[in-house]
């Protein structure tokens, strides 16, 4: 699938549910993955209604910085490599 096609079906309106809204986006793009402003990030986003769709998205579009989802870049980052190689194994 196209990432265009990807992108058509990721519903953006979830947004709008999300917990974060309103926050501060200093303590969603941290300058350091290693301090209590990710911990307060990652806890926001742990009961967040839309977490699933905010990690879709940011996996979908590569976004490299932020916490998204509950995850930072470096945690996105094993993770699509985690998704990239059971692609091929399947294949």
């Amino acid at each position: 699938m196209a990432l265009e096609e990807l992108l058509e079906e990721l519903d953006e309106d979830w947004r709008e549910s999300a917990a974060c809204i309103g926050g501060s986006t200093d303590e969603f793009f941290p300058m350091s993955e290693d301090t209590e402003v990710v911990a307060s990030a990652k806890a926001i986003c742990a009961s967040c209604p839309v977490r699933e769709d905010c990690l879709q998205f940011a996996l979908a579009t590569n976004q490299s910085e932020g916490i998204w989802g509950g995850q930072t870049p470096t945690e996105r980052r094993r993770l699509r490599r985690r998704m990239m190689e059971e692609i091929r194994r399947a294949s």
